[in-house]
């Protein structure tokens, strides 16, 4: 299946209504105008891809069996996927925090995105909703389900905000995620949002995923993208891109068009 490589540009979706953060005014309209922009600004910047979260429904679930989340953020999650598609020639994909992947399955297929990401896609991690554990079985089954083979996995390695039951090494993280996991793709990240990856264990995991893409997944920026980019197929990008660097505020387009300038060319190929 094709993949996304290059640089992948998050847009937070912000607290929708029902949401704890919800600011008690605005609409389900207003959020998909805010989504929308955000989207423009990254694909006018210069991104290869965009990846859609529901950011802003903090406090999240776990995502997992009896706690996924709430139908309104899978519909909303929808909808802001299906004007993407409708507007954007560009690889989408979809993360429904925290890690509910049945339900990203599930927005992918119906609204033909390309891939998806997994926070915990196998093994289990002690996080801040509590214990959650992999569900490749039921996601993989799922997917072959809809008939949607075609959306990639992009699973997490020692996800950010967690910290796994046993300690195991990269290479055999590696080795359960896509090997035993059938994921198409691993993601490495720092210890929280918008944290650097650690450059030593970044390459570790290159090389055990062999030809498989090794994505970074948090705190990639203009300091360290020389040093970090070589040793990754792409990553994805969402703190930096915002105004001033503030998670919560819209993306700003010198920003996201600063950092593709910088990394064209940097990554790896799909070939190496």
């Amino acid at each position: 299946m094709p993949l996304p490589t290059g640089l992948l540009g998050v847009v937070h979706l912000p607290a929708l209504p029902g949401d704890p953060g919800h600011d008690g005014k605005s609409r389900f309209s207003d959020a998909l105008d805010f989504a929308l922009a955000d989207a423009h600004a990254l694909v006018e910047g210069g991104v290869d891809a965009l990846i859609i979260e529901n950011f802003g429904s903090a406090p999240f679930g776990k995502g997992t069996p009896g706690e996924r989340i709430a139908p309104h953020e899978v519909a909303f999650l929808a909808c802001v996927a299906a004007a993407c598609r409708a507007r954007f020639d560009i690889k989408l994909g979809v993360n429904c925090l925290r890690n509910d992947a049945p339900a990203a399955i599930g927005i992918a297929a119906a609204t033909g995105l390309d891939f998806i990401r997994v926070n915990v896609h196998t093994g289990a991690y002690v996080t801040d909703q509590g214990i959650i554990e992999g569900e490749a079985h039921r996601t993989l089954r799922y997917r072959r389900a809809l008939g949607a083979d075609e959306v990639a996995i992009l699973a997490d390695i020692l996800v950010k905000h967690a910290a796994p039951l046993v300690a195991s090494d990269p290479e055999q993280l590696v080795g359960d995620t896509l090997l035993r996991g059938r994921a198409d793709a691993v993601i490495v990240t720092g210890q929280a949002t918008g944290r650097p990856v650690d450059a030593t264990f970044l390459e570790r995991v290159s090389r055990a995923a062999g030809s498989a893409p090794v994505f970074i997944g948090s705190g990639l920026n203009p300091d360290n993208a020389a040093a970090l980019a070589p040793l990754a197929h792409g990553a994805i990008v969402g703190t930096f891109f915002k105004r001033d660097g503030q998670i919560h505020q819209p993306v700003d387009i010198a920003r996201v068009r600063q950092l593709a300038r910088l990394l064209k060319g940097r990554f790896k190929s799909v070939n190496q």
